[in-house]
């Protein structure tokens, strides 16, 4: 008999050699087996299935992926890639104690047509094991349905500021203050900015994912704050800027900026450490971060100036928005109020829907 861990809940679930299903004691969910043979497989498993559990999928991928590489014909191993390829969890319904899956890692492509998941159903070992993979896929789908057609309602963002909000003790972390100076910065600037803090706070009682989702999807730059290098390395700061880097590698044009304090650069994630970083304790840093996202985010929605050239020359005289903003900035920064207050609506006269004109309203 072997110890297998629940894929679902991390209980022990002893299995005999033959069997190829099962039920768990512990949450009463019925689930496809691995192929092992020996201790070692089956630690590797459980090892795979650990990590998934934690929410740390790359590591769940490449273990899983190991095991394949010794036996490309396991079923099992295909189907805990899906799931962590899909970072999957197992959430307990408190009314019906069923275990629920939440996707913490929606895909586009649709997790029918995943490749693991056909390998799945291609080895399976029985038909009852390809019936309960195809089940489990179909609940999975149609929560990924759901999450992307809420995502696709979300305006897109200029920035992902990312970061850890949270210490293991509970307190909000020196990450959560500096994150959120950079985020009102930004929107002074003009630009729309992801940050969890204030961006998901009217979104208690729901899934984060689809929003994340999205401003990952549509943000062109991703600042990663970090004033302790296990904060950079926390799951699911990492699980953000992993998945960016990810599309980084499909689209050129996004940027990912790690931002430090306190710390040594060379101790950032290996991932991180080649690209160019910002160190937030420098004189300057914020203007030079500013002007970094204003390069690829302005180059994105094409250059400014030709617009301007295309206007009438009436209209290039005439005082601009941003020359008036300037102004109604500068007042507020001498104390006069309310000559910032009566500049600011200049700007909004022009720009009815300028965010930084608010802000100095404010």
């Amino acid at each position: 008999m072997t110890i297998i861990k629940c894929k679902m809940c991390g209980g022990d679930i002893q299995r005999s050699e033959d069997q190829a299903y099962g039920t768990c004691d512990s949450c009463g969910s019925t689930m496809t087996f691995p192929k092992v043979s020996d201790e070692q497989r089956t630690n590797l498993f459980n090892r795979a299935n650990h990590f998934r559990r934690q929410g740390e999928f790359d590591k769940a991928v490449a273990a899983y992926e190991s095991i394949l590489n010794q036996d490309d014909t396991d079923a099992e191993a295909h189907w805990g890639v899906v799931l962590s390829r899909y970072g999957i969890e197992y959430v307990e319904d408190p009314t019906s104690h069923e275990r629920i899956p939440t996707c913490h890692r929606v895909q586009m492509e649709s997790i029918l047509n995943d490749a693991d998941y056909l390998a799945a159903l291609e080895h399976a070992p029985d038909g009852y094991s390809r019936s309960l993979y195809e089940e489990e896929a179909k609940r999975i789908a149609e929560l990924q349905r759901g999450i992307l057609a809420l995502s696709a309602q979300e305006k897109p963002y200029d920035v992902f500021i990312c970061y850890k909000e949270a210490s293991d003790s509970g307190s909000r972390t020196p990450d959560s203050a500096l994150a959120q100076d950079v985020y009102y910065q930004l929107v002074q600037e003009g630009y729309r900015a992801f940050f969890s803090r204030i961006t998901l706070e009217d979104k208690l009682g729901r899934q984060y994912e689809p929003y994340i989702f999205a401003a990952l999807h549509s943000a062109r730059v991703m600042v990663v704050i970090g004033t302790k290098p296990e904060y950079f390395n926390a799951v699911w700061v990492k699980n953000e800027w992993s998945r960016f880097l990810a599309l980084m590698k499909k689209d050129r044009s996004k940027l990912l900026i790690p931002c430090y304090r306190g710390m040594d650069p060379y101790d950032l994630p290996e991932a991180l450490s080649m690209l160019q970083s910002q160190d937030m304790g420098k004189i300057g840093f914020i203007q030079d971060l500013v002007r970094g996202i204003r390069k690829v985010v302005d180059a994105g929605k094409g250059k400014p100036g030709a617009e301007a050239a295309a206007k009438p020359a009436e209209t290039v005289a005439a005082p601009g928005v941003q020359s008036l903003l300037r102004r109604a900035q500068l007042f507020l920064e001498d104390g006069d109020f309310k000559s910032a207050s009566d500049y600011a609506d200049k700007v909004l006269d022009i720009d009815p829907e300028h965010a930084s004109a608010y802000i100095v309203r404010l």
